[in-house]
């Protein structure tokens, strides 16, 4: 149909040949099949040049509006393939949204704005499946664990801080082991799974079982008990980055560190995504910045 344009916008089979580089015999017989296939003439002669037929005319339209929508859809191509268009779907946890979400999502907006973003947060029993069966491209997750069709990368190590009521008799230590904490009450800051789990690991390497008087499982009502005189608790970094509530100190803890493991998890089948490339760059810059 772009040779029947040519030939339409030029007044001429030769003409048509010059401006597409092919042979006047070429345009004819591309002419012709084009016109076997509509069943009807498409071009009739008028002096040493031709002009179209009714249909002719048609389909030279319609070669108008393809050729329009071939060009908006290489550009749409051609954006998609830089990364400046797209859409990403992102499940992450609470403690990540302030601190490595927001501000990754603020600066893929800045550098890439047709990016579109959905995030929603991922059930902390088990936040993979959406990634493993296609319905997120990424997830945050506190690792590493084996995890069959996904691939972990690691954006930040997120140390435990020993969180303190003032007054403890620890409270103006100038260096904290966790050993120093075995016979204390202790306050739960997590749910059971990977983050309690670094907790425990942790403990045992320091040759101790903590024992939990209070688990609330949420690091803001963590504080109150602690500052209550309830116990001490072990709050990660920026978990912390919202605020430290009055009446709880907060120390650095040594020998060992306890430490959580945050990375994106992404399909290892899942087809190159530029978008997806940008965000994660935007996830570092932000792991950096924490």
């Amino acid at each position: 149909m772009q040779v029947l344009r040519a030939v339409v916008s030029s007044g001429s089979v030769t003409g048509a040949a010059a401006l597409l580089g092919y042979t006047p015999s070429a345009v004819s017989q591309q002419i012709a099949a084009l016109e076997k296939e509509a069943r009807t003439e498409l071009l009739e002669r008028v002096g040493r040049g031709v002009r179209p037929t009714a249909a002719g005319l048609l389909l030279t339209e319609y070669a108008d509006t393809i050729s329009r929508q071939v060009a908006e859809a290489e550009t749409a191509l051609a954006d998609l393939l830089a990364g400046r268009t797209g859409r990403l779907a992102v499940r992450y946890f609470a403690t990540a949204g302030a601190s490595l979400v927001a501000p990754a999502v603020a600066r893929l907006r800045a550098e890439h704005p047709g990016v579109q973003i959905e995030l929603k947060l991922i059930d902390p029993e088990d936040p993979l499946p959406d990634v493993r069966e296609g319905r997120a491209d990424m997830a945050l997750v506190v690792g590493p664990a084996a995890h069959e069709g996904v691939r972990l990368l690691r954006l930040l190590d997120d140390p435990y801080l020993a969180v303190l009521p003032e007054g403890h008799r620890l409270a103006d230590a100038p260096e904290l082991g966790l050993s120093d904490l075995a016979e204390e009450p202790w306050v739960g800051s997590e749910w059971p799974g990977p983050c309690l789990d670094a907790q425990l690991a942790a403990c045992e390497a320091a040759g101790f079982r903590p024992r939990f008087v209070v688990e609330s499982e949420d690091y803001v009502t963590a504080q109150g008990f602690v500052a209550a005189g309830l116990g001490v608790s072990l709050i990660p970094r920026l978990g912390l980055r919202n605020g430290v509530r009055e009446g709880v100190v907060v120390r650095e803890l040594r020998v060992p560190e306890p430490t959580r493991s945050i990375h994106a998890a992404v399909r290892e089948t899942a087809p190159p995504q530029p978008a997806l490339r940008a965000f994660i760059a935007a996830m570092r810059a932000a792991a950096e910045a924490a």
